[in-house]
């Protein structure tokens, strides 16, 4: 079942736990100050007050969640769309921020939106990702995740990293982590 955007604003990304699991830990390597941000999956918003209202941009394909972020972040720009192309220019943002996006994408389809990161990132831009994962020594876990979540290809370290060195980029493993003592964490970058 789809929780409605509200009920997972309210119980997913309530305030505490997105500061606590997903903004500290960004804050604590990049700075945003006066960066262009693309927020791909943005789902209800929750991910917007890392930056400036003037550099954020956050899309979705659920034009409901879209709505609803609309609602609760209005000074924020939030946009749905639909297929394989972002609605956005080339070279136009020094950051991606990829939030709980890619398990939720058949592994067929996430090459090319990494593609499409290629086209979008400036030069020296950065991909910032968090996303669950499975770890080799965490049976529990991973078992508690692929009963539980809603995406349907939670992967382990090596895949996820392996759709972007595929497209030529160099990635930095920054930090893995638990959260809420039953999920794994994968929490890196990738760069040109």
């Amino acid at each position: 079942m789809q929780l409605t955007p509200r009920i997972y604003h309210s119980i997913i990304r309530p305030k505490w736990m997105t500061n606590l699991y997903i903004h500290n830990h960004v804050k604590q390597h990049f700075d945003f100050s006066g960066k262009n941000v693309l927020d791909f999956g943005a789902g209800t918003g929750a991910n917007c007050t890392l930056c400036s209202p003037e550099h954020y941009l956050g899309i979705d394909p659920d034009s409901h969640r879209i709505d609803f972020a609309k609602r609760m972040y209005n000074d924020y720009r939030f946009m749905a769309f639909t297929g394989n192309e972002l609605p956005v220019r080339d070279n136009s943002f020094d950051f991606i921020l990829v939030v709980a996006v890619l398990h939720h994408i058949h592994p067929e389809m996430i090459p090319c939106y990494i593609k499409e990161f290629k086209r979008i990132l400036k030069p020296q831009g950065k991909i910032v990702v968090i996303e669950p994962c499975y770890f080799e020594r965490s049976p529990i876990s991973n078992w508690f995740m692929k009963h539980n979540d809603k995406g349907d290809y939670i992967q382990n370290e090596e895949d996820y990293l392996h759709y972007f060195t595929n497209q030529d980029f160099q990635y930095n493993v920054i930090k893995k982590y638990k959260k809420c003592f039953l999920y794994n964490e994968l929490y890196f970058s990738a760069f040109l």
